[in-house]
């Protein structure tokens, strides 16, 4: 049952967003004791019926039904929380008396009665689940009882065989080039995308066998299951192992492997949790001379890393290019020659073909259903209109030898945390092969509360961490990605993965579609993403809009009577790019701030966006501010200041603002601050560098100089506290003030920085506190449109103090005199360089005038996604 998936992934959130302010004993969890702890033990109690209501087989629509209005409460506990937490800021910083005023104690009053409603309801739920289900039947699938085993055979289908040529040669001189005991290689993909039959050829190839002397073939279980690996092992090995412990096993597959050349193929493993493998792998024998070889194929990256396996030994399978497609599609399809003679025949196939995406798996799964029905254009034609729909019904019925994509697809879902669930709905809302923006949905993520915060990491960080974990298991594709890293800019989703996200997204009421799956915006509608098709007049009041972000359109003609001007209850409001013709600005800002729980707001690259109103001060609830590239923006109100959870604060390239406000310093939990900018002298009003101090919780601080801006010697320690500072950008803005220079040149950043960037820095040498004594945990370097001609003798370290940068970036850098040598001397660890217009530079390994990289084929990415976004900073 679908539907229960949102509803455990939003209860497991909103369970932890009640512990802490029962925790920390807020003024509404002290006022409402009883209550706010009742509401979370009923909803730790609804955990254990919501996360496998999927197993149900009796009362599958009453449950259902029951479940949809679970998910309606949480949404509104959910809502009432945030209200609470709000109104709490509120109070701390507005009161002037201890005595609570009329409208606290109507606050109060309204509070602890929808407390007791929702209460009461949950309640009633969980009496009626009981019926139906109790949380003692979770023990047999919790203990592996009963185990989803996808079964593989080393067999291989002649029709599966297309386009692999390459692939099977490159791992195939893997495995003949080795010259270590035991090899480890792995193969990972998307569920469909040929890995297993990849893995049965290697594992049948004639010029492999004579090489190995003994060959395993495994299919993992889903959970594992470690007793039944090795008793497949030992079958194998034409041995039982049936009732032996597991050390007997192991100890037996050892002595009969021990003086063999060996191949292993562990095919469609999931999860290394509870130390399986490295047991399973300690006990194998590892000779010189015998050259052994263990394949791995998965799904997910971190898996095969875990396992073992280098980046360089893992390969990824393509997908099909449209003639390798057709081709596999005739083979199952069983399309003859007279067949491709009917042109409107061969065009609709070509049509079903391409909206399989080269995917293998659904290329075989639409060609076998074909391959049963008339040779009809207009037959196929009906197939091509209804084969989303289809699939998920037809897949059901399919024999094992040729299994569905779609119910691999689902199966990729179903085995997402509860807490991933919501995130990668969150791509339906998108349009077909639409790149979305990291950064963007990272903080759409945490601006609805999918993903918070806690002590141990940021909710940024969590999103981060969360979107690498959805790439991993390649549900995710990366689109755009940074050279020295891999860090990803912006990312999509294969087509049927987002037709899967599309269906299960309308089943769990995440946001709406109307019936032949195009997004929509209705009464109901919980999140929407804008396009220039989509209709707002039909929200029509809608009470229950989370999220709204404009995708692809940068108009939306909003005046204060259309019906989304009535929509109060949004989270996130992403207006990146909106165009303010025919817009009422006024009419604009007195809804945005009408928006009390709003977390996100962005306003990015908006232009004639002259100042932020005062008003934007009374939404308390406040958490990221994105108002970068506004070029015309030119005020900052000074109410910003007041916005108490603000974590994100994005002015960066907005060139006609001048200074922000005074006062900057009481945002004591930013934790991202893009364009900084020191004001001068005269001017009190203005944010001056002293007022960082108090901003400990920042993780990214990027500050732009201008020709106004002073720094006092006193202020040159402000950036020492920063403890928890992973990346610093300091635009210099072509400053020739010498006063400026050698304050900034006496700048005492934390070593705790990761990443460095200096800009438009006009002073003869790089200044004295970039060296490795000081930045011992910088990895990344980059220094652009500057003016130095030569390293501060600091930079150059000692015998004691090398640096540990992993990667430098040099551009245009016309006057910088630095060899090659040099460099390499002081940092060792390099292993990426790029650059362009630094023509002076000597025996650099790349091209220096124009565009240059090293190395030039860069394969080993660091595999771990950056916590922070690092495109803003690049392109600013």
């Amino acid at each position: 049952m679908l539907e229960s998936a949102i509803v455990d992934a939003v209860t497991e959130e909103l369970v932890k967003y009640l512990t802490e302010p029962i925790q920390r004993e807020s003024r509404y969890a002290i006022q409402f004791p009883n209550l706010f702890t009742e509401l979370k033990e009923q909803l730790e109690f609804m955990q254990s019926f919501v996360a496998d209501a999927s197993k149900l087989k009796d009362g599958q629509e009453t449950v259902k039904t029951t479940l949809h209005g679970l998910q309606q409460l949480i949404y509104e506990a959910d809502d009432l929380l945030v209200d609470c937490q709000i109104r709490e800021d509120y109070i701390k910083t507005e009161a002037s008396s201890c005595n609570p005023c009329l409208s606290e104690i109507s606050f109060r009053y309204r509070t602890g009665k929808k407390l007791t409603e929702i209460t009461t309801r949950i309640k009633r739920m969980s009496e009626y689940l009981k019926s139906y289900y109790t949380p003692s039947q979770r023990s047999s699938s919790e203990n592996g009882n009963d185990p989803k085993r996808r079964w593989t055979a080393p067999l291989i289908d002649q029709s599966e065989v297309v386009g692999l040529k390459e692939d099977v040669e490159k791992v195939r001189g893997w495995i003949l080039g080795q010259n270590e005991p035991l090899l480890r290689l792995a193969i990972v993909g998307l569920g469909g995308l040929g890995k297993t039959t990849l893995a049965k050829m290697i594992y049948r190839d004639v010029n492999l066998t004579r090489r190995f002397q003994e060959k395993i073939w495994v299919s993992v279980s889903q959970p594992v299951n470690e007793d039944e690996i090795m008793k497949s092992m030992l079958k194998q090995l034409n041995a039982d192992g049936s009732g032996s412990p597991k050390g007997d096993m192991l100890s037996t597959i050892h002595g009969l492997l021990s003086d063999k050349a060996y191949l292993i193929v562990l095919d469609d493993v999931w999860s290394t949790d509870d130390g399986w493998w490295e047991r399973i792998s300690g006990g194998l024998p590892v000779k010189e001379g015998h050259n052994s070889c263990i394949i791995i194929t998965s799904r997910i990256k971190t898996v095969v890393k875990n396992m073992g396996v280098q980046d360089a030994q893992t390969h990824q399978p393509r997908y099909l290019n449209d003639e390798e497609s057709w081709k596999l599609f005739c083979k199952v399809a069983r399309v003859s020659e007279v067949d491709e003679q009917n042109t409107k025949l061969v065009e609709e196939g070509k049509e079903i073909v391409k909206k399989c995406g080269g995917l293998p798996l659904a290329i075989k799964t639409v060609g076998g259903l074909l391959s049963s029905e008339e040779r009809s254009s207009i037959k196929w034609r009906k197939i091509r209109e209804t084969f989303h729909e289809k699939l998920t019904s037809i897949g059901a019925n399919c024999s094992e030898r040729n299994p569905h994509v779609i119910a691999s697809l689902q199966l990729s879902y179903d085995e997402l945390p509860a807490f991933l669930k919501p995130c990668i709905l969150c791509f339906s809302i998108y349009p077909e092969d639409y790149e979305v923006d990291v950064d963007q949905l990272i903080r759409w993520w945490v601006g609805e509360g999918f993903l918070r915060g806690m002590s141990s990491e940021t909710a940024t960080e969590s999103a981060f961490k969360s979107l690498s974990e959805l790439i991993s298991r390649c549900l995710v594709e990366v689109a755009q990605r940074r050279n020295f890293d891999g860090s990803f800019y912006t990312c999509k989703v294969h087509d049927l993965v987002r037709d899967l996200t599309i269906k299960i997204a309308k089943e769990e009421d995440f946001c709406s579609f109307d019936a032949n799956r195009n997004h929509i915006a209705d009464v109901g509608s919980r999140r929407l993403g804008v396009t220039e098709e989509t209709k707002l007049q039909t929200l029509h009041g809608n009470s229950k809009l989370r999220a709204l972000l404009l995708t692809k359109t940068d108009y939306i003609g909003f005046n204060r009577n259309i019906e989304l001007a009535k929509v109060k209850s949004l989270r996130v409001l992403d207006l990146s790019r909106v165009k303010l013709d025919r817009i009422r600005v006024e009419d604009l800002w007195h809804w945005i701030t009408s928006l009390k729980r709003l977390a996100y707001l962005s306003l990015r690259h908006v232009a004639k966006l002259l100042e932020i109103p005062n008003s934007i001060g009374k939404l308390w609830g406040l958490q990221v501010l994105i108002l970068g590239e506004c070029k015309d923006l030119k005020k900052l109100p000074t109410s910003i200041i007041n916005l108490p959870r603000l974590i994100i604060l994005d002015v960066g390239n907005c060139p006609s603002l001048r200074c922000l406000p005074q006062g900057f310093s009481k945002l004591s939990k930013l934790q991202e601050l893009y364009g900084f900018k020191i004001a001068g002298t005269g001017k009190a009003s203005g944010s001056h560098l002293a007022e960082l101090k108090a901003l400990t919780e920042l993780r990214v601080l990027q500050i732009d100089i201008t020709e106004d801006s002073t720094i006092e010697d006193r202020e040159l320690d402000a950036l020492e506290l920063l403890e928890k500072l992973k990346l610093l950008s300091i635009n210099a803005g072509d400053c020739k003030d010498k006063n400026i220079l050698s304050k900034l040149n006496k700048l005492s950043p934390p070593s705790s920085i990761e990443e460095l960037y200096l800009k438009h820095y006009l002073g003869e040498t790089t200044p004295a506190w970039i060296n490795p004594r000081s930045l011992q945990q910088l990895q990344y370097l980059s220094v652009e449109n500057s003016g130095i001609e030569k390293m501060n003798q600091e930079f150059w370290g000692d015998e004691e103090y090398k640096w540990d940068v992993k990667g430098l970036c040099l551009k245009f850098c016309q006057r910088l005199e630095v060899s090659w040598e040099e460099l390499q001397a002081v940092m060792p660890q390099i292993r990426h360089l790029e650059v362009s217009q630094c023509n002076l530079l000597d025996s650099f390994p790349c091209d220096v005038e124009a565009v240059g990289f090293w190395p030039k084929d860069n394969k080993e990415k660091n595999a771990s996604q950056r916590m922070y976004s690092v495109k803003k900073i690049e392109s600013s």
